[in-house]
């Protein structure tokens, strides 16, 4: 599994709990798997207050088809509503789900039927 490291979303450090160190995730984490058939070359997290869909997480690398990456937030982190969009590589075309509840969803799985031309996006 691939991990993201953005400025916007930058890895968890570690952190000293009863004299031991280790490294703590943030509560809004989550893998985001593509199952969709194609490549997605861009993904943008953002807080769902936000006016701005901030930095694509993905920086220069595409979500290939049947991969699956782990996107991490900084600890401190506080807010739980996100915005996600994702934009496919082919032809640019884009989907998007706002107001998801990251502090509850670590895995999203991105699916795309083409019988309907439909995106969704698959929460746990």
């Amino acid at each position: 599994m691939k991990t993201l490291i953005a400025a916007a979303l930058s890895l968890a450090v570690s952190a000293a709990v009863s004299g031991a160190a280790f490294a703590q995730e943030a509560k809004q984490d989550f893998d985001i798997v593509n199952k969709t058939g194609y490549d997605i070359s861009h993904v943008y997290v953002s807080p769902m207050k936000s006016d701005d869909w901030e930095e694509d997480v993905l920086g220069k690398d595409v979500l290939n088809d049947g991969d699956e990456w782990e996107i991490k937030f900084k600890r401190s982190e506080k807010t739980c509503k996100w915005d996600l969009k994702v934009v496919y590589a082919d032809d640019n075309s884009a989907a998007y789900w706002r107001g998801i509840d990251l502090c509850k969803v670590g895995k999203i799985t991105i699916r795309y039927n083409r019988k309907t031309d439909t995106t969704s996006a698959e929460m746990e």
